[in-house]
């Protein structure tokens, strides 16, 4: 059986949005899952996002299966909460985070939702989360940023201490899921095709 990797969107966003990616992963012999977690918005808050995903991954995914999560974004932090609130690191082997405000940006002032309140810098959700970022270290984990992200404010939000660590010089956020160099360099981290630099 193929391996599954999970696509979790962010922000305003589907899973329509991994088309790209899913097609480079599947070409490569995994299987890729995009769930749609509804309100994309914010509207509510990502806990609940995160159990929409435990949701989907229980039905989607035999508990027998090897397991690999990306999280793009905003669907990085749902990604982590499912991880560490909810059972996650039971089930995931491997965790890849693009372009994820792991410490908040300051774009999410902008909207004034739930949301977005917990992904502002210094929220009780994002300092529950990183008070025990060291959970994570119990799963291979890497990090793909660019430090032109207009998303991530400061882009060096997206930075963590575990893990590989991998940065781009993509100019666009949303590229990320799209760009050569990280879509090879997330490649080699699931498949273990060589080392990133």
């Amino acid at each position: 059986m193929a391996r599954a990797v999970v696509l979790v969107h962010g922000i305003f966003d589907s899973g329509k949005i991994f088309n790209t990616m899913a097609r480079y992963l599947e070409e490569r012999g995994l299987c890729t899952l995009a769930p749609d977690l509804q309100p994309s918005s914010g509207a509510q808050g990502l806990e609940i996002l995160a159990r929409q995903l435990k949701k989907f991954i229980d039905r989607e995914v035999a508990p027998e299966a090897t397991l690999d999560l990306i999280g793009f974004s905003m669907g990085g932090l749902i990604s982590r909460y499912y991880l560490q609130r909810l059972g996650g690191l039971e089930r995931v082997r491997r965790f890849v985070a693009i372009s994820v405000p792991q410490h908040g940006s300051l774009l999410a002032w902008l909207v004034p939702n739930q949301g977005c309140r917990q992904m502002r810098s210094g929220s009780s959700f994002l300092q529950d989360l990183n008070r025990d970022i060291t959970s994570l270290a119990q799963i291979d984990l890497l990090s793909l940023w660019t430090p032109f992200d207009l998303m991530v404010i400061p882009a060096s939000s997206s930075v963590i201490p575990l893990g590989k660590e991998v940065k781009l010089p993509v100019l666009l956020h949303d590229w990320m899921i799209k760009d050569k160099q990280a879509l090879q360099a997330m490649v080699a981290f699931l498949l273990d095709e060589q080392e990133l630099h």
